[in-house]
Formats: C-alpha cells, structure tokens, sequence
C-alpha cells in the first residue's frame, strides 16, 4: 500500500503536497484539539467527519462522531466514518494504531507539537496545506503570531515561579517539566517554571515541591471526579509549606486553551499573564 504523511519537521512538513493537487479531501478525521480548532479557524469545518476526544471547541463540534482518545485510538475506530483525510497530532496514538493508520492508503497527515510561537505558525500552516488553503492559512498565521507577540511577556528573576499540576490524584502529584505544553505557556506569560529539572510530565515528590516552593499553582479547571477544592489543593503536604500556599494562589484555565497551542493561543497567554502578574 502507499504510504501518505507529512514528516516531523517543519521542512519536511511543508515541502511538497500529501496528496494530487486535483485531490480535495471531503471527509476528514481530525486528532487533537488545536487542528480541530485550526481547520474551523479556517472556516473547513464541515469537512470534518469525526475527532478526538479532545476536539472540544468549538461546542458545536462535540457533535460529532468521537473516534477516542488522541493518544488511546484504535484504527478500527478511525476507519470505521471513512474519512479520505486523517490529521493528526505527531502525540498521537499509540505508535501500532498510528502504523495502521499510515497504512490503510489514506493520506495521513502528521502535525508537530512545538510549543513557541513558531511552533503555533507551523501547526496552522500545515493544516493549511493539507486543506489546500494555504493562502487562508498564511493570513491566519500572520494574525496570531501579530496578536501572541503583543500578548508574551518577558521572563526575569523577579517573575512569579509557577507549578503546574497536571494530576494530584492519591495526594501524588504529576508536575510539568521543560518541554510540555504547560512549559512553554508559562514561559509566554512571563512566569518561571519552578519544576525545569524535569521533562514532560512526571510524578514529583513531597520534598521536590517544597523545595521549589512556588508562588501560584497552575491547573486546569476540572470539575467532579477530576476536580480539587483550594482547600483541599493548599492542604497537601507537598503544598501546605509553599509561599502559594500562604497566600493561596491558584489559578485554574480551560485546558485546552490553555496547553492547546492552536489559534486561541494569543487569547490563553493573556488571561495566564493578567492572573500572574496581577
């Protein structure tokens, strides 16, 4: 079978096209929440057929087939609307399901996450191009690097050091390190990452936490099951001796705004930077 996909890298992605330039893809599966919001972005949304679990704004898009977990997708899943497109995040998976995928003699277009400014212009970019609308998609990209580089802020000493949690789930807590999503929105907010002795996201000790002793807490806004109370939140072990904790400084995001890096990037670097520096 012939193989469709874009390479990792940025030069790669954008040098020559996946698919016929007679070829217009109708019926596509898009994986990750940024592409989805990219493809409405560039008002293609009625060609999407089904997404990811975490494709969830816009809202009118959760009325769509969800095919699963960006990470934990089965190609039965996905094969199963026949689409004549997937787009998806190069974070997808897991690595059989994506080798399947690859495949099955559908073009297959991988996207990287790259979480800088450059990284947000390159995704929307090569979504662009795979739609055959790279003019729409350069007017975009232009737009939202304009609207982010006014909204970043510079990192100095005096910045508020900031952990994010990921997860607290049994009292044990998940932190950000260098490299992820939450890494990389900080760092435009103008905070410091307290945790840059890890990378990606990874359980931390009691010990880590007080050591580094954070001034906000970064979370995502979860409710029920998921969710942590402040009072619960300052009243870990881990937290409860944190200049946070003192002053019980929390913030909470949407997450996909927040860590998604797609078109609302510049609109989620403004909402952290006014909560920290305010």
């Amino acid at each position: 079978m012939r193989r469709f996909a874009f390479a990792l890298g940025l030069a790669a992605g954008l040098a020559g096209p996946a698919v016929a330039a007679d070829t217009r893809a109708e019926s596509i599966v898009s994986i990750g929440g940024a592409i989805t919001e990219v493809i409405y972005a560039l008002g293609q949304q009625d060609r999407i057929v089904a997404r990811d679990t975490t494709s969830t704004y816009p809202a009118e898009v959760t009325d769509l087939p969800d095919v699963g977990y960006a990470r934990a997708l089965s190609p039965e899943g996905v094969l199963s609307v026949k689409p004549d497109m997937i787009i998806a995040s190069d974070s997808s998976g897991p690595p059989e399901t994506i080798e399947v995928l690859e495949e099955a003699g559908i073009p297959f277009i991988r996207v990287p996450e790259v979480y800088t400014a450059e990284g947000v212009t390159d995704k929307i970019m090569i979504v662009g191009k795979a739609l055959g609308e790279e003019a729409a998609a350069r007017a975009l990209a232009d737009d939202v690097a304009t609207r982010l580089a006014a909204a970043m802020r510079p990192v100095t000493e005096d910045s508020p050091g900031v952990l994010f949690i990921i997860s607290a789930a049994d009292g044990r807590i998940m932190a950000a390190g260098q490299g992820s999503s939450a890494d990389g929105i900080i760092a435009m907010a103008g905070g410091r990452n307290v945790m840059t002795d890890i990378t990606g996201y990874k359980q931390v000790s009691d010990e880590a936490v007080a050591t580094a002793n954070p001034d906000v807490i970064l979370m995502m806004d979860r409710v029920g099951d998921h969710g942590l109370t402040d009072d619960a939140l300052f009243a870990m072990p881990a937290i409860a001796t944190t200049s946070a904790a003192e002053t019980r400084s929390v913030i909470r995001m949407d997450g996909m705004l927040m860590l998604g890096f797609g078109p609302r990037v510049a609109e989620a670097v403004e909402a952290l930077s006014a909560a920290l520096h305010e």
